[in-house]
């Protein structure tokens, strides 16, 4: 039996990392897929749900196949119009499958084991209200809920080697460090050029008010962020100590206040040696794919998930919106993952560009910058693949049509003496808490259709 750690991780990480093959990962295919009823209740009596982020806790190959366990991230719960007092959490899960048998995927059995709380340094649960305020009660003036609480909309989790977790959220945006426990131990807020300003002063409200609550003025940002558009993305590399997060979409600034323009968007890159004081290495801008709708316009793919390879090399994952179970439209028509190559690309930290001076103004490149560069690695959308599983993208519209949004990505050793370089990538996506039968906040409701949680496991070669 052959066990994966994240000390094994970083070992391997640290002895290919000036190695790394040059050449693209390939994409050797879908090999399991597992599900978790729509309908699930967490540990609290909750909907489960909402994929928004992974990291994985263990893994390790059995005489039949595979079995390991990671953490899911959901976001700030079951919200139509506006948002509710949600109490922000992770679920820790278990998954196992046998080997696949040639040309059909595997079978994933997929178990929650627990769920606990995220909360602030008094010990208060965190709240997925959309902010309406400044909580200054932690050490960092963060995004405050109308109860007092700390707003997060939480997106990627990183659980560091002392069993701590990076969590980055849509608010902020804002990276925070929690205990294993999930308390606070503190934030780190980004660059001017990022937080969301309205009338010259700070705003995290994301526009989704609460009960009662009013909307923002104006009710977008005027600049930072978007509305909904924070770190989505977010990955360690444990050898370098480096962690990165990529805002979804471009700043309002940077071409973000149009679906059409929103294509460069923004990594940052920390020192994360000491989590509690993130330091600054480098920014990039980073092109995001575009596509063409039946109508032939070009929109935005904006990004969901960033996780780093073996060898140090980073993935992204970048999706349309509104296509797939559970929403309008049938047919995705982009959800990729990529290779994220910022090898050439202009380091803008600590220029003009982390103010209000825009690196894109209405989406064009300043041409004193260079981009990074993005290489699609998996289709997820290719047809061939889903069908090993009795999955497809496109009509029928039915619980075989992939869901609309896949956010969350872990990637493992496959355990292969004969490609040892070869890995695992887990796929979750966010079912946005969609059940016949939700229950959250104290209250049961009802969405239009049953959208089960659901693992896509692909295999990669480094070779």
């Amino acid at each position: 039996m052959k066990i994966w750690s994240s000390v094994f991780v970083a070992a391997l990480l640290a002895s290919t990392l000036a190695s790394a093959a040059a050449s693209l990962p390939v994409n050797k295919g879908l090999i399991a897929v597992g599900r978790l009823p729509a309908d699930l209740r967490d540990s609290f009596g909750e909907t489960f749900g909402s994929g928004s982020g992974m990291s994985v806790l263990d893994w390790k190959k059995t005489d039949k196949g595979y079995e390991g366990a990671f953490l899911l991230l959901p976001d700030r719960g079951y919200n139509v119009e506006g948002t509710t007092d949600y109490r922000v959490r992770v679920n820790a899960l278990s998954i196992s499958f046998p080997t696949p048998e040639s040309g059909k995927a595997a079978v994933a059995d997929l178990k929650l084991d627990k769920t606990f709380l995220l909360a602030d340094k008094a010990g208060k649960p965190m709240s997925g209200l959309d902010p309406v305020a400044i909580n200054k009660g932690n050490g960092t003036d963060l995004p405050g809920a109308s109860t007092g609480a700390v707003s997060l909309d939480p997106e990627a989790i990183v659980r560091l080697p002392d069993g701590s977790l990076m969590i980055s959220d849509e608010y902020g945006p804002a990276i925070y460090h929690f205990t294993a426990e999930g308390k606070l131990l503190s934030a780190t807020l980004p660059p001017k050029a990022f937080l969301p300003m309205r009338k010259g002063e700070v705003n995290f409200s994301s526009n989704n008010p609460g009960p009662g609550a009013p909307k923002p003025d104006p009710e977008d940002p005027e600049t930072g962020r978007q509305n909904n558009q924070g770190f989505e993305g977010m990955a360690l590399n444990p050898a370098t100590h480096e962690l990165t997060v990529v805002l979804q979409s471009a700043t309002r600034q940077d071409g973000g206040d149009k679906k059409t323009t929103r294509f460069n968007t923004r990594a940052l890159v920390y020192d994360a040696t000491d989590p509690d004081a993130l330091k600054l290495k480098a920014e990039y801008v980073v092109p995001l794919p575009t596509f063409k709708d039946a109508e032939g316009k070009t929109l935005v793919a904006a990004q969901s998930e960033l996780a780093v390879l073996p060898d140090g090399r980073l993935l992204l994952l970048s999706r349309d919106s509104n296509n797939g179970w559970g929403v309008k439209g049938d047919t995705s028509l982009y959800r990729r993952v990529d290779l994220l190559d910022f090898g050439g690309a202009t380091n803008i930290a600590g220029t003009d560009f982390d103010g209000l001076k825009p690196v894109a103004p209405k989406g064009q490149l300043d041409p004193s910058v260079k981009a990074a560069k993005l290489t699609t690695v998996i289709d997820i959308n290719d047809n061939a693949e889903l069908a090993k599983a009795g999955l497809h993208n496109g009509a029928p519209h039915d619980a075989s049509d992939l869901s609309e949004k896949w956010e969350s990505m872990g990637i493992v050793p496959a355990f292969d003496p004969v490609h040892p370089k070869d890995v695992l990538v887990l796929i979750a996506n966010d079912n946005d808490f969609l059940t016949t039968k939700g229950h959250q906040v104290g209250a049961d409701y009802k969405a239009d259709a049953d959208v089960d949680t659901m693992v896509l496991v692909y295999r990669l070669s480094l070779n």
